[in-house]
């Protein structure tokens, strides 16, 4: 029974009193026998989670005062990632008492009590040394030297913050929001992330957030000296889409810090010759499929690329470019066209993890220096755009009108006349109207920079360090989770379609916990799945992370997995 005040399921007084009281930093993490614990199968992910890094992003932050240690807060925000609880607001649907047993705690903290500690954390400003740390980590335990690159629009569906509208290809609309930009594996396995910076493109997120972090964490993994001695072997290579095209940029890439790219070809006019592609055999991850492919080699910027088109059965030519010469023809196709992994991650995460959620409210202020273009300027551009297409369409109408009546008798030709005199007539008017807009547009500057715009219109940006805080935990959750769903595959024939689903059922699921301080162990026996295959998995999943011999974090106790399904 909890003492008045302390909340329910809270049965630890004195400790809490004592931390109340300053005088108690961080509760200690303490087992007791329990049976059936609600989402007690979300244990089976702390192997998981400690491979991926939790004790780096642990070692990153100084601990916190009071009952609810680092540990504790970082472990229930995981935990909750991976039962699909996406929000602390979302803590008031589930049982304290419950979630608490999972942390060796009485309960929870109540949502209050954990914004308040999220922004403890959120106040020591570590969140991009420690993204720097895990990737130096990540790397290190499974080099690769293939970069996916891709932004992420998060939709804004406040009022408090000024944000610039950008088109969201999801919602096919423009609206208020901003960039996230994000680094992944051939896998899609999240490596970085970064928050972009106002209307930022992705070339230039590329070149002045990405590229330095990427260059500074690989300088231990790639040797000089090889570079030295091969010439055409990059330091390792970026691949994203259309968006960051430019063949200058490549070169320069190249030149200055040795990093190929491989992208889409943009705007490609000509079609090769059908008789030249033949079948090829591209090895995706787990997959292999047939493409009908060739390769020539080009000229961009005064330097030579490879491109390697791909023809569908429509007869449609896809056009990649790479200046990565170490590749061979199908392994460039094969890591172009693994892109949608990325994609896949993006679209999984914001269904599953809710990747869009903001860990803390508010705004700050935006970099005052910075200049973006001008709203005023910008809108008129667009109202001037839209009237230039207008009048070419009519443009076209008269020549089309010509063409019909080119061979027709005098009458027919006097007819044609007057419509083409109309179609002048609103030519005029628009030509009139573009004059007008191009003098009110000269009286804007094209861009401005933030301090000099209205107060009432200044742009600032939702709050940053909680979003990279928040991103760094889903990062590792999905990490963990990845590698649990690959030790599921060889013991689950449809792994691939619905592995995913085994595991979130299986960190819903309750389960009965059995410390032993005697001898240091842990004990969760996880209660039946849906069916006896499942449990047939489990079983075999339990098997393999006890063996791990993960310790649980701040404690002594060995964690031992068993399923009640035998």
């Amino acid at each position: 029974m909890a003492a008045d005040g302390l909340g329910i399921a809270a049965t630890r007084h004195e400790e809490r009193a004592l931390a109340a009281l300053g005088m108690l930093t961080e509760v200690s993490t303490r087992f007791e026998p329990h049976q059936s614990v609600q989402y007690a199968g979300v244990l089976l992910s702390i192997p998981a989670l400690e491979m991926q890094g939790l004790g780096t992003l642990l070692d990153a932050y100084d601990e916190l005062d009071g009952y609810y240690g680092l540990g504790h807060v970082v472990l229930l925000l995981s935990m909750m990632a991976l039962c699909r609880i996406k929000n602390p607001e979302q803590l008031k649907n589930h049982a304290p008492g419950e979630l608490g047993k999972l942390l060796g705690l009485d309960r929870t903290p109540e949502v209050k009590c954990l914004r308040k500690k999220i922004s403890l954390i959120v106040a020591q400003q570590k969140a991009e040394s420690t993204q720097e740390q895990l990737l130096a980590y990540w790397l290190g335990r499974q080099w690769t030297e293939l970069f996916y690159v891709d932004g992420h629009a998060r939709i804004y569906h406040g009022h408090k913050a000024q944000l610039p509208k950008r088109y969201i290809s999801r919602q096919k609309l423009c609206l208020a929001g901003s960039m996230e930009y994000w680094v992944n594996d051939e896998q899609g396995l999240p490596l970085l992330s970064v928050v972009g910076e106002l209307t930022q493109k992705l070339k230039e997120a590329i070149t002045e957030q990405l590229l330095p972090i990427l260059l500074e964490q690989t300088k231990p993994l790639v040797s000089e000296e090889t570079l030295a001695e091969q010439p055409d072997t990059p330091r390792f290579t970026l691949i994203f889409d259309r968006e960051a095209y430019e063949p200058a940029f490549f070169v320069q890439l190249w030149e200055d810090h040795r990093v190929a790219v491989i992208t889409y070809r943009k705007n490609v006019t000509d079609l090769w010759e059908e008789e030249y592609f033949s079948d090829t055999e591209i090895s995706m991850i787990y997959q292999t499929v047939t493409m009908r492919i060739y390769e020539k080699e080009v000229e961009f910027s005064g330097r030579s690329f490879r491109e390697i088109r791909r023809l569908s059965e429509n007869g449609h030519q896809t056009s990649i470019i790479t200046n990565n010469k170490v590749l061979n023809t199908a392994q460039v196709a094969s890591k172009m066209f693994s892109r949608w992994n990325q994609e896949n991650y993006f679209r999984y995460m914001l269904q599953e993890f809710d990747l869009d959620r903001v860990i803390e409210y508010g705004h700050e202020p935006e970099n005052q220096e910075k200049t973006v273009v001008n709203p005023p300027y910008r809108k008129i551009s667009q109202q001037l755009k839209k009237t230039k297409e207008k009048k070419a369409r009519l443009q076209a109408k008269i020549y089309t009108i010509i063409e019909e009546y080119l061979d027709k008798d005098i009458e027919t030709v006097a007819h044609s006349l007057a419509q083409q005199a109309q179609v002048n007539e609103q030519i005029i008017q628009y030509d009139q109207q573009i004059n007008q807009l191009l003098r009110q547009r000269s009286e804007h500057s094209a861009r401005i920079a933030v301090k000099d715009m209205p107060e009432d219109q200044r742009y600032n940006r939702l709050k940053k360090e909680s979003k990279l805080l928040i991103n760094i935990i889903k990062m590792i959750a999905y990490r963990a989770e990845t590698t649990l769903l690959n030790l599921l595959r060889p013991y689950y024939a449809n792994n691939e379609k619905d592995g995913r689903t085994l595991l979130k059922e299986i960190f819903t699921s309750p389960a009965d916990l059995y410390p032993d301080y005697q001898n240091n162990t842990l004990t969760i026996l996880i209660h039946s799945l849906s069916s006896p295959r499942r449990n047939k998995t489990l079983n075999k999943l339990c098997l393999l992370l006890t063996d791990t011999q993960t310790i649980y974090p701040g404690t002594q106790l060995k964690m031992i997995f068993k399923s009640i399904a035998v």
